[in-house]
């Protein structure tokens, strides 16, 4: 069993920037991949990057792309959402997930474990 805690979250301004963490308890040596999506209401998550254990990521893609980055400190069994020039747009519950197969995928179905998600809003 794999436990996330998502945090970080909150109000910000257009052009801003906020960083969230992924923060993982358990058998964490069983994920290969972190990644993060979001999700508004009535929308279905979106995918937005993710990174493996060994430290292979994948660019963030859509209205995020160049915009967000992934990190991760294996030390800390963390993983970081990096979310820079912020736009009312990018209002919504931000949410990581782990899978522990192998490669990276952008589907929800592919992952295992699931955090409980952080709300990122801007107030502008």
């Amino acid at each position: 069993q794999v436990r996330l805690v998502e945090s970080g979250g909150g109000l910000a301004q257009t052009g801003d920037s906020l960083r969230l963490s992924c923060a993982a308890s358990g058998r964490t040596s069983d994920i290969y991949v972190t990644g993060w999506f979001r999700q508004t209401p009535g929308q279905e998550r979106e995918f937005l990057t993710a990174i493996t254990w060994s430290g292979d990521e994948t660019p963030s893609t859509g209205s995020v792309k160049g915009r967000f980055a992934i990190s991760k400190d294996n030390a800390k069994d963390t993983v970081y959402l990096q979310m820079n020039n912020l736009r009312p747009d990018h209002t919504a519950v931000y949410l990581c997930a782990v899978k522990t197969s192998f490669a990276i995928r952008t589907s929800t179905t592919a992952y295992n474990y699931w955090g409980q998600g952080t709300q990122g809003t801007d107030s502008s």
